[in-house]
């Protein structure tokens, strides 16, 4: 569990004047617990992936953000960066990359290494984000333009209709 994560976040958040509120809640395991733990939808939290790219000479190691209810296109985030896999990282690599434990990511990089790219539809459909904040039992709800404008991130469309 990551409160340095936490501070950081809320720090830039402070920083950047953006239109936020913290939720202290128990632990919960599907997007779709918390979304409800929340009092918010389930496409309006932001999931956030940790991927390793190879291949071509790419190696990228890549935050994908999209929607709790969408599922990503793995395929889609290597062309985009010109690679021809894409995997999701282990549980030591997503620490070492995010200081985080699955599920706990921000949708936000804290790592000089870690490509920040965001799926279109996360910025369209609601005026609010929601998201674990560096722990399981912590979750920011922050106004999705201010999202945009803070991150400034590369728009991919890799977001695919949940299976």
């Amino acid at each position: 569990m990551s409160e340095k994560t936490f501070e950081n976040l809320t720090a830039l958040l402070i920083h950047h004047q953006a239109r936020y509120r913290v939720v202290e809640h128990v632990s919960a395991g599907k997007s779709e617990e918390v979304a409800q733990i929340r009092g918010t939808a389930i496409g309006q939290g932001a999931k956030a992936l940790v991927c390793k790219v190879k291949g071509n000479g790419v190696k990228q190691a890549v935050l994908a953000v999209l929607p709790a209810d969408k599922q990503a296109d793995l395929g889609k985030i290597a062309e985009y960066l010109g690679g021809t896999k894409t995997s999701l990282a282990s549980p030591k690599e997503v620490n070492e990359l995010t200081d985080c434990v699955f599920g706990a990511i921000p949708p936000f990089s804290f790592h000089p290494a870690l490509k920040l790219i965001v799926d279109p539809s996360l910025l369209e459909r609601y005026d609010e984000l929601a998201f674990n904040a560096g722990t399981l039992e912590r979750s920011v709800i922050l106004n999705t333009q201010d999202y945009a404008r803070i991150v400034e991130p590369d728009l991919v469309a890799f977001a695919q209709a949940a299976k």
